[in-house]
């Protein structure tokens, strides 16, 4: 008889797909789902440069062009003097001396928003100074009642709960898998691994060594648990009923009848070849990519062998869950003694148990304790030095730094700062939202970032007011500063609040949670620095103009009452002029120089050149950022589970199983059938089966590497009466004289109750050398049968290729979703980077809005806008240069750059939107109109946004950078650090350029309006002109 091939085109020798790869119908091509490239740039990356380039070249020709012109109306015009004998004053830089008062261009309009939020703060502020004990006191009752719900705080510690949406594919699936075939099993994994050696790795196995460790199997099947005393055999996983599943070399020797040390190397390649033959005491062959590691083709050449002990799983809060955690504790405290036998050895023994990565990363909470207070205590000493007075007048004078040091202002911003902290857990604890290791790390230095910036932006305002207005009564004069700063912090505040609110949306309940908490808590700490700082602003003003001692104010000092009245315009006399004019350096630097020479014009140029760079930069940046977040960052450094992820990423030869699920299938059907399986010529040409079979052939593309465990496939070949031990019923094989006869058609396969009742029978025989397709061991919990009778669930079981990266992971998980929409079960899953970037555009948006209504001016709010998002695109930047990933964690960061992004912004946005005329009056440059503004914006308050705003945030960075943690460290310090920089950039030096081209038209400050002692500032203002002698004219 001639050969058949296996694609014969007679069905009766037709192989089918599982068995002959030429009779496999071509699936459909995968769309490529990589980023567009130009040569080996993604495209955005490539756009960025080019847009930037042209733009950059048409500007240095246009710079060019217009020297080239300048220089020919010069000699025009010097031959016109020449011609009229008339000398020309060639002031062609905007610097220079101002002439009249007319020449400055001083808003005239009001804004009634502005002014309303002006009044509004004004008597706010006047209460709280007014009334003090009635502020602090209701400032502590409400903050009371809110904490109170912190005796419902709960911490929520799975990770798995921490990072998936309750609403995901992926979630809901999860639990529809486990309400049916119960929880994943628990796996207990250890890498043994020979890597000591100085020269290099080498071969593990050895008689020596597997004679150990089975010794130490065994130790650990004796093993008890401490507070139940069960043992594994208590807890394990037993498919066949009576033989734990464990999966490991020694399981090999099983069959064979005991270990030989003449002939084991014969006998291991043997196994690996052929693993049905050495079934282990369990039944289910194991492959030898499942416990060997780093080989070639021989495993006897394997530098790392892994072993791995399954556990029952239990739903959470169970005393089943209980047993397992407690003998895992058990397994952990016995593995950490197995590494020190196996060192002996010249070995190295990683291992991770179930509960380990919960239980490290619960521990990394501890770590960074010391870390919170050394800022909170560096953040405080710093409060307290730069509120207080300079050192130049305690040098002058030591019994000032008893009256005007400002330890009680400190201690108090940093108690208001914990106060909304535990009033935002207490709420949301009340509301039953659980907190999240993120919340505990991050939020107090969030808030203390915050919180302390606006304290030295109120005190900084009052200090002012006190030179401007000295002879009206301290609540007037606290009033009038929160009157002024408050609409600012309102600004800051209330898009801090919105931009956290707005993490609310992501469905991870680490993100979420994070959000909602950070929201309180800003929120929270805005309103008590309004309302109770400000009360105990205005005693402390009292106090120092009453000269009595910081510590301890029942203390006059009498010595101090002279400097005091100088510099703080207290004293009656001429004493009072030149004093009052006392400013810090860091204000007359920017009055003097830093702001006369950054509105220069072609230091403009220079700076909007150099900041749109770097936002093209930042953008091409952008496709470099990897997605995930690495397991060995999220867990302490030292953690015995850093030496195990680096083990599982190169030595486990095979991937993560995947299961696909099908549901509210009747398989009991002949048409259902046909739709899975895959070994039968009437099987669909892309069944269930088929199609994972034909993705495993296109690996790098479905990283999908194994075999399907089709148990349709299996039940069917099970029931051939060839295989005559395996379905046997009342003494006859099953099928032996049914007309018609078994056959590879399906035709005449059971259906409806006669499936159920075969498959009843074929789930329940054991697997044995008698017959290997029984499917107790590797099918007894993969289909679901209910008290009708009928198939409600079932699942098919493949495996990953080997995953060794966080992309690795994502595109498996990506392709298995792909793949399970196309069978149809299943549907797409969310992409996690769309939503980031709409996440970002809508705080983006929010702050555009805000600023609009705030702000009274869509040009400036436009402005504000693009410094934000230019700023986030360059932190984004940052984060793939520092090689910072994209995760959730990152994604809580990026929402926290865009609300404090705002912060550095917001006040000279406000301050160039309302200048204030004290400050206007003291330009000595020829500044007009928005170079004007932008001027008094960076003297007003920009001396505040550096040593207030920056300089504090910087401070409480630089104390994570001596962190621990490696998420810490990664994740906020490197982050953190290139928010502070960028954000100062952007804010102090981007801003006010793009300020002064583009801003909008401001309107009259009304604090700065109409005060009584305006004529005395006036006269203040000009007498500093006179005695600046700032010749910085000349450079423009």
């Amino acid at each position: 008889m001639k050969p058949k091939k296996c694609n014969d085109e007679d069905p009766a020798y037709r192989c089918v797909c599982v068995d002959c790869p030429e009779v496999c119908p071509e699936l459909p091509a995968v769309k490529d789902s990589r980023p567009c490239h130009v040569g080996i740039l993604p495209c955005l990356s490539f756009a960025s440069i080019f847009i930037y380039s042209v733009l950059l070249f048409a500007l240095i020709a246009s710079i060019f062009g217009h020297v080239a012109w300048k220089r020919y109306a010069q000699r025009q015009v010097e031959r016109t003097r020449l011609l009229h004998e008339s000398s020309h004053s060639d002031d062609e830089d905007e610097g220079g001396p101002v002439q009249t008062e007319a020449m400055r261009d001083r808003p005239t309009k009001r804004y009634w928003v502005n002014d309303k939020c002006d009044k509004a703060f004004y008597q706010l502020g006047h209460a709280a100074a007014r009334f003090p004990g009635l502020s602090i006191g209701l400032s502590l009752l409400v903050v009371a009642i809110l904490s109170a719900g912190l005796f419902r705080f709960d911490l929520e510690r799975e990770p798995a709960r921490l990072w998936v949406s309750p609403s995901s594919a992926a979630a809901q699936e999860k639990a529809y898998f486990d309400s049916n075939f119960g929880p994943f099993y628990r796996a207990e994994k250890v890498f043994l691994v020979n890597d000591t050696n100085p020269s290099g790795p080498g071969p593990v196995l050895s008689y020596e060594t597997l004679k150990w460790w089975m010794d130490v199997e065994k130790s650990i099947e004796k093993l008890e648990s401490p507070t139940y005393g069960k043992f594994l055999k208590d807890l394990c996983y037993k498919p066949t009923g009576n033989a734990c599943v464990v999966q490991s070399p020694t399981a090999y020797w099983y069959s064979k009848g005991g270990f030989d040390q003449k002939h084991w190397e014969e006998d291991l390649r043997s196994c690996a070849k052929t693993p049905v033959d050495c079934r282990p005491e369990f039944g289910q062959p194991i492959e030898p990519d499942m416990i060997f590691g780093g080989y070639g083709d021989d495993v006897l050449d394997a530098r790392a062998i892994t072993v791995t002990w399954v556990v029952n799983n239990a739903q959470e809060g169970t005393d089943a869950l209980a047993r397992a955690v407690d003998w895992e504790n058990a397994l952990r405290d016995r593995l950490l003694e197995v590494q020190d036998e196996a060192k002996e050895r010249g070995l190295r023994l990683s291992f991770n148990t179930e509960i380990s990565l919960e239980q490290e990363l619960n521990k990394s909470t501890n770590t960074d304790a010391k870390i919170v207070v050394i800022s909170y205590i560096v953040m405080f000493v710093y409060a307290c030095m730069a509120l207080g007075t300079p050192l130049k007048h305690v040098f002058r004078n030591p019994a000032v730094l008893l009256v005007e040091s400002k330890i009680t202002l400190g201690l108090v911003g940093i108690i208001i700062v914990l106060m909304s902290i535990a009033a935002s857990i207490g709420f949301f604890s009340w509301v039953g939202l659980k907190a999240t290791l993120i919340i505990v790390e991050v939020i107090p230095f969030i808030v203390l970032a915050v919180g302390v910036d606006n304290i030295f932006l109120i005190v900084h305002e009052l200090e002012r007011v006190n030179v401007s207005c000295p002879d009206q009564m301290v609540e007037e004069r606290v009033a009038r500063a929160l009157g002024r700063m408050g609409p600012s912090i309102l600004f800051s505040a209330l898009t801090e609040t919105v931009a956290f609110a707005l993490g609310t949306a992501v469905g991870m309940p680490a993100v979420r949670n994070f959000a909602a908490y950070a929201a309180g808590a800003v929120l929270v700490n805005a309103v008590l620095q309004m309302t109770m700082f400000v009360s105990f602003l205005s005693l402390n003003q009292m106090r120092v103009e009453d000269h009595r001692c910081e510590l301890w104010p029942c203390w006059q000092i009498t010595k101090a009452r002279i400097h005091l009245n100088g510099n703080n315009g207290f004293a009656q006399g001429a004493s009072r002029g030149s004093d009052m004019a006392e400013e810090s350096l860091l204000q007359v630097f920017i009055k003097n120089t830093y702001a006369p020479r950054l509105l220069g014009k072609k230091v403009k140029v220079v700076v909007v050149t150099i900041f749109f760079g770097l936002f093209a930069g930042g953008l091409a940046l952008l496709p470099q950022i990897q997605l995930g977040l690495d397991q060995r960052v999220a867990i302490p450094d030292g953690s015995y589970l850093i030496p195990y992820f680096n083990d599982l990423y190169d030595y486990l030869e095979t991937g993560p199983p995947v299961y696909f699920v099908t549901r509210g299938v009747d398989i009991s059907k002949r048409e259902q059938q046909q739709e899975v399986c895959s070994r039968f010529t009437t099987c669909q040409d892309l069944s269930l089966t088929n199609t994972l079979e034909l993705e495993r052939q296109r690996s790098d593309i479905s990283y999908i590497s194994a075999p399907t465990a089709s148990w349709i496939d299996d039940f069917f070949r099970w029931l051939n009466p060839v295989y005559e031990k395996c379905c046997v019923e009342h003494g006859q094989t099953c099928f032996a004289d049914r007309k018609p006869a078994w056959n590879t058609t399906l035709y005449g396969m059971p259906e409806d109750e006669e499936f159920v009742h075969y498959l009843k029978k074929f789930l329940s025989s054991p697997t044995n050398d008698d017959c290997p397709l029984a499917g107790q061991a590797p099918y007894g919990q993969a289909v679901v049968i209910n008290e009708a009778g009928a198939v409600t669930a079932s699942h098919f079981r493949t495996a990953h290729t080997p995953l060794r990266s966080q992309n690795d992971f994502i595109g498996a998980y990506t392709s298995a979703r792909r793949i399970a929409s196309e069978i149809g079960e299943r549907t797409g899953a969310d992409v996690f980077p769309s939503l980031t970037a709409g996440l970002l555009c809508a705080a983006v948006g929010i702050i555009f809005v805000v600023a609009s209504v705030l702000l009274g001016s869509l040009l400036t709010a436009l402005v504000v806008s693009l410094t934000v998002v230019m700023s986030v695109v360059d932190i984004m930047g940052a984060m793939a240069v520092f090689g910072v990933s994209l995760n959730a964690v990152s994604l809580v960061n990026l929402i926290i750059c865009v609300g404090i992004s705002v912060e550095f912004c917001a006040h000279i946005a406000r301050a160039f939107m309302f200048p204030s005329r004290t400050v206007m009056e003291g330009n000595s440059n020829s500044f007009r109109g928005r170079d004007a503004r932008a001027w008094t914006a960076l003297v007003n308050v920009g001396g505040s946004v550096f040593s207030g705003i920056t300089i504090t945030k910087l401070l409480g960075v630089c104390v994570l950078a001596f962190t621990r943690s490696k998420i810490f460290e990664i994740y906020y310090f490197r982050v953190w650090l290139a928010l502070v920089v960028f954000a100062a950039l952007h804010a102090l030096v981007f801003l006010p350029v793009a300020l002064s081209i583009a801003g909008g038209k401001g309107y009259v400050d009304p604090e700065s309006e109409g005060t009584a002692a305006q004529d005395l500032t006036d006269r203040r203002w000009r007498a500093i002109r006179i005695n600046d002698n700032s010749d910085s004219d000349d450079e423009y």
